[in-house]
């Protein structure tokens, strides 16, 4: 009997993560770690070497696809590159695309570390906000120098990013005219007056309870169109600030999980159209 309850049990989570299922919900820390242990995706951690000789230690996931597939660079939140970004990361590999998460902390950290190697998060959050842009920018050129040089990723490289990724991401579409779109959860947009540097669109997906981000969206908007600069804000119900990661935790409510389905598919739709 007990035998029998294992397999049943085995099945249930088979059927769970096939169908997609275990997506929304059970993203608990025990929960990430055997996810991201149980993925048929090939995950690899590698060291990119940026301009100015610092080293970023980047975690990397490949799709199991037989073409050279689109590149997305995801940027970790104001938390430093956790295990729930990496999960993001391994979810979008099994979408089709080569995803890459660069530690922007690479070295920032005692002894040289990254995020791992801070005592607390009020650390590692005080030392995110004191990076540099310049840095900030340096390393993110080098991670997509990177992943376009790889055999397994095609000429299309997209960036996105969490709160204060997604910021990063809304300043590193300024910063680069070789990006193909820039994907913006939740973070602060662009100064107006640098908006019309942007080549490439920028895709927005906000909270509805989070005026602290969404007070800046109908400036930008406009700058955006005076500038012919593509700009697609939405704003999505029922949810704040970081409702994708809110989304996926085990105690997320129902309009937490309708609103991160709704912008995962959004999200891969429009990488599949690039």
């Amino acid at each position: 009997m007990q035998i029998y309850h294992v397999l049943i049990y085995h099945v249930f989570m088979l059927v769970m993560i096939t169908t997609g299922l275990l997506f929304v919900g059970n993203a608990g820390a025990d929960s990430i770690k055997s996810q991201l242990e149980a993925s048929p995706r090939h995950g690899e951690w590698v060291k990119i070497t940026a301009a100015d000789a610092r080293t970023i230690n980047t975690f990397v996931v490949y799709p199991e696809v037989k073409e050279p597939a689109t590149a997305i660079i995801v940027i970790h939140e104001i938390f430093g590159l956790t295990d729930w970004i990496r999960l993001v990361a391994d979810r979008l590999a099994s979408e089709g695309f080569v995803a890459i998460c660069p530690d922007l902390l690479s070295g920032m950290g005692p002894d040289g570390g990254g995020t791992e190697s801070f005592d607390s998060g009020d650390d590692v959050r005080r030392t995110i906000r004191e990076l540099s842009p310049s840095q900030v920018a340096s390393d993110l050129d080098a991670v997509q120098k990177y992943v376009r040089d790889l055999p397994s990723t095609n000429d299309t490289v997209a960036v996105s990013g969490f709160c204060w990724g997604g910021g990063q991401t809304f300043s590193y579409a300024v910063h680069s005219d070789t990006i193909a779109a820039g994907f913006v959860f939740y973070g602060r947009a662009a100064p107006t007056e640098d908006v019309p540097r942007i080549s490439g669109p920028v895709y927005g997906f906000y909270g509805e309870s989070d005026n602290r981000i969404n007070a800046t969206i109908d400036a930008t908007k406009a700058a955006a169109d005076a500038a012919n600069v593509t700009y697609e804000p939405v704003i999505y119900e029922g949810v704040g600030h970081a409702f994708l990661r809110r989304g996926m935790a085990e105690d997320a409510n129902e309009a937490q999980k309708s609103a991160t389905k709704a912008a995962w598919e959004r999200w891969v739709s429009l990488l599949q159209g690039l």
